[in-house]
């Protein structure tokens, strides 16, 4: 994968353009290849996998999930920006190292828009044969993607009241479990000619797999310790972000406690008491219980579809042992 992502970025037509532009690739370059878990092009290649499991993986689907993956680092720069993050894999969002305040954000915004090119350019010259219906489909992701972090976005700094655990999980399913599990495995299934029944297993697989994801990472903006999971437990309070179990545990309080949460809750964003407080309030009226009870629902649903899957397989073992995994995961 790190070899394949290498030759994408290898831009030779590029290269002489301008020595300002020459200094920007050699930045996505390292931003691209650092340290990361690469958990989608890894459910491309396993959906292939489990549609073909009697060959071997071909090169040139080694090039489409590298594009996959450069389409993933499009998406990161510009939520990075959306989000004023300024850490990404534990070094620098690439919008500090392009330059300072406005001017790297706007910079950042351009390349990402050039890495999305890029990743479409790498799936199309693929030369897998399904490679035209698999672009399409990723196409139609990209649309779900992007509707569900304008409603993550829009919904950030709610007001607890205003917001549904029907809105969670709707944008749990459109940014999250859509883009990163449903989609890299049904591509995966249509590159290796599933056939329709296959590809409808593998979206609910999918499914279930990216609500888990989603729930357990809202779990950990609340309760994780940044030293091991990676993700401060501030974070999401910080931005206001009404994640699933802070909303759960807000249907679930007394009137008068909502009350108190709610203002809790607006002072969040700035008093690191306030956060300690939603987080006990959270864990009392079992927002977190009822997160965990969902994480476990949904990993058996995927358990579930997994099993419908003919055969047994090294992919059959890569997904159980995600499933394992994924309710744990530590980041």
């Amino acid at each position: 994968m790190e070899a394949a992502l290498r030759q994408l970025l290898e831009l030779g037509d590029e290269r002489a353009l301008d020595a300002r532009w020459d200094r920007a690739l050699g930045a996505v370059e390292a931003y691209t290849l650092r340290p990361a878990k690469r958990i989608r092009p890894l459910l491309l290649i396993a959906g292939y996998g489990l549609a073909r499991p009697a060959t071997r993986v071909p090169r040139g689907l080694w090039q489409f999930a590298a594009s996959l993956e450069l389409l993933h680092t499009f998406l990161l720069v510009h939520d990075d920006v959306a989000d004023g993050a300024s850490m990404r894999r534990g070094e620098a969002a690439l919008h500090c190292l392009l330059g300072a305040g406005r001017k790297g954000e706007d910079l950042a915004i351009v390349v990402g828009d050039h890495l999305f090119a890029r990743a479409l350019e790498g799936m199309l010259l693929s030369g897998l044969p399904r490679a035209g219906d698999a672009v399409r489909y990723w196409l139609r992701t990209c649309r779900s993607t992007a509707v569900g972090q304008f409603l993550d976005l829009e919904l950030t700094g709610a007001r607890l009241a205003d917001v549904t655990l029907f809105d969670t999980i709707k944008v749990a399913m459109l940014k999250t479990a859509r883009y990163t599990f449903v989609a890299p495995l049904v591509s995966g299934g249509m590159l290796g000619g599933a056939d329709r029944g296959i590809l409808r297993v593998l979206e609910r697989i999918g499914r279930h797999l990216g609500i888990a994801f989603q729930l357990r990472d809202d779990l950990l903006g609340l309760f994780g310790d940044a030293r091991t999971t990676g993700k401060s437990s501030e974070s999401d309070l910080e931005s206001g972000k009404p994640t699933f179990p802070v909303v759960a545990a807000y249907l679930r309080a007394p009137r008068t406690v909502r009350s108190e949460l709610e203002t809790l809750w607006a002072a969040a964003r700035q008093e690191a008491a306030a956060r300690a407080a939603v987080r006990s309030l959270v864990e009392h009226y079992g927002g977190r219980a009822a997160a965990e009870r969902a994480i476990a629902r949904a990993t058996r649903g995927a358990r579930r579809g997994l099993e419908t899957l003919p055969g047994s397989t090294r992919w059959h073992a890569l997904l159980r042992d995600l499933m394992h995994r994924l309710p744990d995961r530590s980041s």
